[in-house]
This record gives structure tokens, C-alpha cells and sequence, in this order.
């Protein structure tokens, strides 16, 4: 497999990455042995870019991730967040930003995860009440620690990821992207590329969407986080489906999965971007990882960009979109 280079600062990764938050939260029951086996089968794949954060669980998938790297942490690139906060029982607190809790929540992360460093640490959400400034300046010293090898942020607004990389070289900005979630073309993807910066796409399936095997909620399990995001609620979804047809009847012509085609426009996008898919079974992972072996022409581009234009989709990324892009 080839690698992409993830910003200016010396970063290699795998083309594509695995997002590892469905294994322990979010969408539906947890079967540790098969995302552990899942992530073994990534890294034989040459997918070795692995993407977790502490929340996600909440705090139990940075330990999956190390149980499955533990026996050979030499041949994967970890990237983990902090910054979000659960509270004892599940639920959400402001984000953190401050000094003290980067520190706190590196410690945290490194023991959970059993590694001696943190090869790409995020700041997962922005702190309005903190001074960026503040936040990446504790980062850059864990970088001088030794316990960060380099920096990234997630879904943070052009204005911030500038001020963010004067204090300390951003490698990478994670965002969601995908043929639903096009808004970051308009600014974010510009200035990162102004500034040397990698592109991170998270959810470039759109939460499983874009594959075609959701028509609507109903079966998806009741802890399903989907059941309420704003795409997939009543009168959002049926108009959206209307983007997932179409996508299916490219797909069809082009003898390949819609979760395929899907992938290819997201890797199409540029060599500095590179999709994060989650998944928590390994038989969608190896389909994922074949869209890497599939090339869209200009035309094929041309099409996908009329079939999901920006501004089509119905409804808010988020249910509460106030915590992104700050």
C-alpha cells in the first residue's frame, strides 16, 4: 500500500485510516474480539492509521486500541483527541481547553492506550473560553516531553487553525467530509492547504449513510446515536436518500459498492486528504479498503459532484452544530 503524507512536518500515514469509535460507542452493541480483530486485519491490510479519542466509550476504546496494538505498536500511527467531556453517567460537558487538562488528559490517554507517546494528538473540540494560544502552547510542550510526536485540531475555524499554527506547526485538521458533508471546501480546505496542513476526513461515509443500507431508522439498535442526528430524522432522510440513489446508480455502472465510490471521491479530493471509515467488522473494512484500488476519472468526479453538490443535504450535521467550526 502507498502512504500520504499527512501535513509539512514529516507525518507519513496509510492512504486511508480506521476510525475506531463504533467499536465502543455510538452505534449499537460492542463486540471487542471482533474490532480487535478488525484492527489486527487492518494493519495486515496496510491500513495502519488509527484514529480513537478518550471520550469515545466513554474512555474504553483508547484501551481496545492498545490491548489490539500492544504486540506491535511499530507498525501503526495512533491519533487520539481530548478536549470533549463526559460526565460519570455518559453525558456532556463544555469542552476543556485549559492547560492543566492537556496535560491531565495526555497522562490519561498514554496509560489507557500503553504507549511510551501519542503519534498524532487533536485537540477535539475548541474551547471558546480558553485562548487558543493556551491550548496549543501545553500541547507543544508534551511535543518537547516527548510524550506528542505532532499536532492536530478538529473541526476548528480558519481563524483559530491560523492562530493555532503560529504557537505551534498543526500537522493535521480533522473534519467530517463526505458527498453529504461538503461545507469545509468552502474555507477550512483552502487555508489548511495555504499552510501545509493535512486533511483529515472523518465520516466520509456519512455515519454509514452514503453506503445505502440505511432507508430509515427503524432498524438500527435504540442506542444508536443515528436515530436522532438531524439527516436521519423524518422528512431529512427521505430527501437524502435521494443523494444515496443516485450515488447507487453510478455505483452500478461502475460495478462497485456505493461505500466504494463514496471513498474514491473522498480520496480523489487531493494526496493531502485521507478518509478515516469506521467500522467495527472486517468484512467491511476489507470493502473499504478496496476503494483504494479504484480510480475516478474526471468525468466519474463530475458526476458524483452533480449527484451530491454542496448544500444539498437535508439537515444540520449535528443536533447541536454550536460546538464546531469555533
Amino acid at each position: 500500500m502507498t502512504s500520504r503524507k499527512l501535513g509539512s512536518q514529516g507525518l507519513t500515514v496509510s492512504p486511508m485510516g480506521l476510525g475506531c469509535m463504533g467499536m465502543s460507542e455510538f452505534y449499537g452493541a460492542r463486540d471487542d474480539a471482533e474490532s480487535i480483530a478488525t484492527i489486527h486485519r487492518a494493519i495486515e491490510l496496510g491500513v495502519t492509521f488509527l484514529d480513537t479519542a478518550d471520550v469515545y466509550g466513554p474512555y474504553l476504546n483508547e484501551e481496545l486500541v492498545g490491548r489490539a496494538v500492544a504486540d506491535r505498536r511499530d507498525r501503526v500511527i495512533i491519533a487520539t483527541k481530548f478536549g470533549n467531556v463526559r460526565t460519570p453517567d455518559g453525558g456532556w460537558r463544555a469542552p476543556n481547553g485549559s492547560p492543566a487538562h492537556v496535560r491531565a488528559a495526555c497522562d490519561a490517554s498514554l496509560k489507557r492506550l500503553g504507549v511510551a507517546h501519542i503519534d498524532l494528538y487533536y485537540q477535539h473540540r475548541v474551547d471558546p473560553t480558553v485562548p487558543i494560544e493556551d491550548t496549543v502552547g501545553a500541547m507543544a510542550e508534551l511535543v518537547k516531553q516527548g510524550k506528542v510526536r505532532y499536532l492536530g485540531l478538529s473541526e476548528a475555524a480558519p481563524a483559530t487553525i491560523r492562530r493555532a499554527h503560529r504557537v505551534h506547526p498543526i500537522t493535521a485538521l480533522q473534519t467530517e467530509y463526505s458527498l453529504w458533508a461538503r461545507d469545509c471546501e468552502a474555507e477550512i480546505l483552502p487555508t489548511v492547504r495555504e499552510l501545509g496542513i493535512g486533511f483529515v476526513a472523518y465520516s466520509p461515509l456519512g455515519r454509514g449513510f452514503l453506503t445505502g443500507a440505511i432507508r430509515d431508522t427503524k432498524g438500527l439498535a435504540e442506542d444508536d446515536t443515528r436515530k436522532k442526528a438531524p439527516r436521519f430524522v423524518t422528512g431529512n432522510i427521505e430527501r437524502n436518500l435521494q443523494i444515496v440513489e443516485r450515488i447507487e446508480a453510478i455505483a452500478r455502472e461502475k460495478r462497485v459498492t456505493p461505500a466504494q465510490l463514496a471513498l474514491a471521491w473522498v480520496i480523489a479530493q487531493g494526496g493531502d486528504v485521507v478518509p478515516i471509515p469506521g467500522t467495527k467488522r472486517r468484512t467491511y473494512l476489507e470493502q473499504n479498503v478496496a476503494a483504494l484500488d479504484f480510480r475516478l476519472s474526471p468525468g466519474d468526479l463530475d458526476r458524483l459532484n452533480e449527484a451530491a453538490p454542496v448544500g444539498v443535504t437535508a439537515g444540520d450535521r449535528y443536533a447541536d452544530m454550536s460546538r464546531v467550526n469555533l
